[in-house]
């Protein structure tokens, strides 16, 4: 492997800088790499990826240190890398060439294109040489250098048809409204891909999907579906007690190989696990199932442990390889169970979590609990089921500490503005729903940190790593962080809360918002324009900016009486109708909106004294249930909430006693100081 320094040296991503040393020469995206390509006449060979993806270490390992790669790619190309986390602006165009192109997508993303940005030829993995009839990266590299230097015009033929591609790819406003049967056709479409037997939607490789969990939630609150409750139960029950679940350390994988959610794809990242806290977190709302509640404390343990910062903000991810094989920090040999454990304890465990001498993944064990019911293992060991669960944790405390001396897979330590505002949802909600002020300050401490280190001159940034903030936030920065604002304004009624996300709200409108058609891009006004201005409603791993943008913006319309927010929502269901309408369950974060938007709706005033403690029951105990039709706002004499709620001002209290308005579709019944009976108008009922 060379030792000579390539122009990625100076990055601060943890991806860029594990090829700094390749003998590739790499260059970061820039005008630099651009202006030598088009001075050489050269084609741009672009790499995408990110820290923790398996296959962009294998194709590294294969391909960028070859010193035979090498010499091509410096000879004939010019070579650029790119962090799709820090560039998601970048990924999200290509990857959708390379769809158009391939038929599929994934990382590593590979991409051959001009030296204006247009690919004319695109792909994942790549092998060094060809192998079961997929393309060599040597043969591709010598193949197309010899296309483009000897025929410029079948390039230009396939960079044209690119181009034009794009432009389809944009659709103007329609004249026909997203409507009510949006969310039954979301609904519908979801039962027909669910995994009735495991849970889950579709076959494997399977992904959690939260952003559909949330939809069916709603679908139950506003539609009284129960067979929507099930799915979600069923799913949040198979998964945790699948392998996709660590049982030794807490926290999801990123997704399962196969449909019973056995064997993960081991890396861990921030987002899923906030997206998966805020599901359960959910879940234990409306059900008051404790399970639900100890999966979602199991999930702040483990990322306060292992993917929290000293300063309180949250890591990106976590690597599926350690010592260069896939989930060797994670699986054990039966042999070591034993060792740890001694005979007893040792049996116990291993029978009830699946741990056999010839294992479940290439010989070795992955903690699981698919097959097993509690009832039956202490029965067959002659205990109750509280010793049992005793005993198991005290195993499982063991295990940990024997794991936590293992090489620890490389952690992608930069702070992303988007996936720590979706933590800070995550935790500023659990927080209020448990009733536990730790995690609520947690939300806010790292909430502190954005605020204080992600912000440059007013602008909202989208990384931070070694003291720099870097690329101006994206659409979903803006979108995720209002959520956060308005989760963190639920959780402790601080008006600060509300105002910035006011102020945020205005500054993503001002700068991303499409005034021709509706919908926000994807990047700002004052962003690097690429190649296609980017505009997305379909949900993928995360819920697209567009569905939280417009959730949000509806629910601060009700939070601040600003009725000019719930426009901008009315016309994304005009902007995204052809999208939606042709598969609702793909944009399914997105029909959320139209629960809040076309179904009643309750607004809540809460005038009183901080130290009432009829102030204090009435807001905690509406926290604590799922009421996602419901928008509260409290006021008292501290919080001036009339500034950023003016339609405030107008509610009066009854004397000294706290007085509750609540109102629907914009009419309000008169104000009562009876907790009771505000709270049984609302759907609650007291003992």
């Amino acid at each position: 492997m060379a030792t000579i320094k390539n122009k990625l040296i100076n990055e601060k991503s943890p991806y860029l800088l594990q090829h700094a040393y390749n003998p590739v020469d790499w260059f970061p995206w820039g005008e630099e790499a651009f202006a030598k390509a088009k001075q050489e006449n050269k084609p741009i060979f672009l790499s995408i990826g990110y820290s923790t993806c398996h296959w962009c270490h294998v194709m590294a390992h294969e391909s960028f240190e070859d010193e035979e790669i090498a010499n091509i790619l410096n000879e004939h190309y010019v070579a650029i890398k790119v962090d799709r986390e820090e560039r998601p602006d970048i990924d999200s165009i290509y990857m959708k060439i390379c769809q158009m192109m391939a038929g599929h997508g994934g990382w590593p993303l590979t991409i051959f294109m001009t030296p204006d940005k247009v690919p004319f030829y695109a792909g994942t993995y790549f092998p060094k040489e060809s192998r079961h009839g997929m393309p060599g990266l040597v043969e591709a590299l010598v193949k197309l250098h010899k296309k483009y230097v000897e025929d410029p015009d079948h390039i230009s033929e396939v960079t044209d048809s690119v181009r034009d591609a794009l432009e389809h790819t944009v659709e103007e406003k329609s004249n026909i409204r997203l409507s009510k049967d949006t969310t039954v056709q979301a609904s519908e479409q979801l039962r027909r891909m669910f995994d009735m037997k495991n849970g889950g939607f579709g076959g494997a490789p399977k992904f959690p999907q939260p952003q559909n969990l949330l939809f069916l939630l709603q679908d139950y609150q506003f539609n009284n579906n129960e067979a929507s409750l099930k799915m979600v139960e069923h799913t949040l029950q198979k998964m945790a007690r699948g392998g996709i679940y660590d049982h030794i350390g807490f926290g999801f994988a990123r997704y399962a190989t196969d449909k019973k959610w056995l064997v993960p794809h081991f890396e861990k990242m921030l987002y899923d696990n906030a997206l998966l806290l805020t599901v359960y977190t959910n879940c234990y709302q409306v059900t008051q199932n404790p399970y639900y509640q100890q999966i979602s404390e199991e999930i702040m343990t483990f990322i306060i442990r292992e993917m929290m910062g000293p300063d309180g903000a949250f890591y990106s991810a976590i690597d599926a390889d350690s010592e260069g094989v896939e989930g060797k920090y994670y699986v054990w040999d039966d042999e070591e169970i034993f060792d740890l454990l001694g005979e007893d304890l040792g049996a116990l465990y291993a029978d009830t979590y699946g741990i056999t001498p010839h294992g479940n993944f290439e010989g070795k064990n992955i903690p699981n609990l698919i097959h097993v019911d509690l009832t039956s293992i202490a029965k067959a060991h002659s205990m109750t089921i509280d010793v049992v669960k005793q005993k198991l944790e005290t195993a499982r405390g063991t295990l940990l500490t024997a794991r936590e001396k293992r090489v620890y897979p490389h952690v992608d330590d930069k702070i992303l503005t988007s996936w720590n505002a979706l933590m800070i949802v995550g935790f500023a909600s659990a927080g209020r729903i448990f009733g536990n002020n730790s995690y609520i300050e947690t939300a806010e401490k790292a909430m502190k940190f954005i605020e204080e280190k992600l912000f440059v001159d007013n602008r909202l940034m989208a990384r931070y790593r070694h003291g720099e903030a870097k690329f101006k936030g994206y659409l979903d920065d803006y979108a995720f962080l209002l959520w956060a604002y308005v989760e963190l304004y639920q959780a402790t009624f601080s008006t600060a809360y509300l105002e910035k996300a006011r102020k945020l709200t205005d500054q993503m409108i001002a700068l991303f918002w499409d005034k021709k058609n509706g919908g926000f891009f994807f990047s700002g006004k004052d962003s690097e324009q690429l190649i296609s201005s980017d505009k997305e409603v379909y949900d993928g791993a995360l819920p697209s900016g567009n569905s939280v943008a417009a959730v949000m913006l509806t629910k601060l319309s009700y939070l601040t009486g600003a009725a000019s927010y719930l426009e901008l929502t009315d016309e994304m269901f005009y902007t995204f109708f052809h999208d939606v309408n042709r598969q609702a369950s793909a944009a399914s974060f997105f029909v959320q909106s139209l629960f809040l938007a076309e179904y009643p709706t309750k607004e809540v005033v809460v005038i009183g004294s901080k130290n009432d403690p009829e102030y204090q029951r009435i807001l905690q105990i509406i926290g604590k249930h799922y009421l996602p039709n419901v928008t509260v706002l409290a006021a008292n004499q501290d919080n001036n909430l009339s500034k950023v709620a003016p339609f405030v001002a107008d509610y009066q209290q009854i004397g000294d006693q706290t007085t509750i308005y609540i109102c629907e579709n914009f009419s309000c019944q008169q104000p009562t100081t009876d907790v009771n009976l505000a709270l049984k108008q609302l759907g609650i009922m007291t003992d």
